[in-house]
């Protein structure tokens, strides 16, 4: 019975995603309320068996097998689900945001040109999602991992026809690739210092990332999970790309810095927890990036001009939280915490458009209380530094241009190294010259 409620909690939106595809690789017309109720009931679907799944093993952490991918020399890829309460309760949750989402989408989107793919890239987000929070291996989390990244970098670029989400998109897909190398070397080094990246129970009753045996392995291995969330969850300095996700439609926004994408990196950490806490010193990498960017967010988000960007900082800020709580082995509260932002901030981001109207109504109600509400650290600085910060919250933390110099120093790094091998290639070789075409073309 775990079998099958377990294969059908992801099994159901893999099936809609593919009865959706041969929709639209067919061109076979069908309506609007046919494709949102499809989806819609997909995810609501798998929300019911995830919670039917965890009241039937409430208190037990099974890890089930649901076959074999590859195997080859010594190493056999297989598909595995854990079950219990740490990653049913995360599943039921992003499948049942996800039905709220596509329900708003439903007539928000209408008419809109690209609806049945809107719909279709929600599913292979969620498909995504629930592989990462299902996954019994670091193996399969990269997997799943590589599926939202390639989604959400989609769906922020939705309306391709304008520069801003098309830019806004690259970005977002670019910032993911660099920063997944983290998470593939941490593949990496996890193979070669236990032979296998399966999750194992321990003492907090779900599964997670067994005991290195050693200390500086463990450190290795934090830190290089922590670079992969930072792209991922917009950590400092990776953070640039969230607010540029606000160009996508208002129910994709949600997806990512509201409820699901933006919670990957801290359920990812959650996992890691033997890890984290076989070192003080990976405890306190956590905390020290959790600091930095809740001071980033808050910060920065204070001074946004537009509510979708506020609300996206207000979500970084969150985020750095939840990695203190984490960092300081309050893994309970932090699990809480991602289930309560999750629902909260879905919420107010799909309520984004009418939020302004909403303001107006309370300002004209209760008159000068509004002006009398708030007191910021800023205000216990000396005055003349109270500028220069108001400057920095602006400037985002200069992280943007920080990320800019260091990228300039990178792609000069990369000239030289391609003219090495242009000229090794040309003159040792004795290949032609990768201009010459263009010379020819010329003439």
């Amino acid at each position: 019975m775990m079998s099958i409620l377990g294969g059908a909690i992801i099994g159901v939106p893999i099936l809609t995603c593919f009865v959706l595809c041969l929709v639209w690789w067919l061109k076979i017309s069908i309506s609007e309320s046919l494709v949102a109720r499809l989806t819609n009931g997909a995810f609501f679907l798998s929300s019911l068996l995830a919670f039917l799944t965890l009241g039937s093993s409430w208190g037990h952490s099974v890890l089930l097998e649901f076959g074999e991918w590859y195997s080859m020399s010594g190493y056999e890829f297989l598909w595995r689900g854990t079950f219990d309460p740490l990653s049913l309760i995360f599943t039921g949750l992003a499948a049942f945001l996800l039905g709220v989402i596509g329900v708003f989408s439903q007539s928000y989107m209408h008419q809109e040109r690209g609806f049945l793919r809107f719909y279709l890239l929600t599913l292979l987000f969620g498909v995504g999602v629930e592989t990462v929070l299902l996954a019994a291996s670091l193996d399969q989390v990269f997997f799943g991992w590589e599926l939202v990244g390639l989604s959400s970098a989609l769906l922020i670029a939705f309306f391709s026809h304008r520069p801003g989400p098309a830019k806004g998109g690259i970005r977002a897909f670019l910032t993911y690739r660099f920063c997944d190398i983290g998470l593939l070397a941490a593949v990496v080094v996890m193979h070669h210092s236990t032979g296998s990246t399966v999750f194992s129970s321990f003492q907090e009753g779900w599964f997670g990332l067994p005991a290195l045996g050693s200390e500086s392995t463990a450190i290795l291995v934090v830190l290089l999970l922590v670079f992969a969330c930072m792209g991922k969850s917009a950590l400092v300095p990776f953070g640039g790309w969230l607010p540029r996700a606000m160009e996508g439609p208002t129910p994709s926004s949600a997806v990512f810095y509201g409820a699901l994408s933006i919670h990957l990196g801290p359920y990812l950490m959650l996992r890691c927890s033997p890890i984290i806490d076989q070192s003080k010193w990976a405890g306190a990498i956590l905390v020290t990036i959790g600091v930095l960017t809740a001071f980033h967010g808050t910060s920065v988000g204070r001074v946004q001009p537009d509510v979708k960007g506020a609300l996206a900082y207000g979500s970084m800020t969150q985020v750095g939280l939840i990695f203190i709580e984490i960092g300081l082995g309050w893994n309970l509260l932090a699990a809480i915490h991602i289930v309560g932002h999750a629902c909260i901030r879905t919420l107010e981001i799909l309520r984004a458009p009418s939020v302004l109207h909403d303001y107006h109504h309370i300002e004209t109600s209760l008159g000068a209380v509004l002006p009398k509400m708030g007191l910021h650290y800023e205000r216990f600085l000396p005055k003349k530094w109270q500028m220069w910060f108001y400057h920095m919250s602006l400037e985002r933390g200069f992280s943007e241009a920080l990320l800019m110099n260091v990228m300039q120093a990178w792609k000069a790094i990369v000239g030289v190294f391609d003219g090495v091998e242009t000229f090794i290639e040309t003159r040792i070789m004795g290949l032609p010259s990768p201009d010459a075409d263009k010379v020819k073309v010329l003439k």
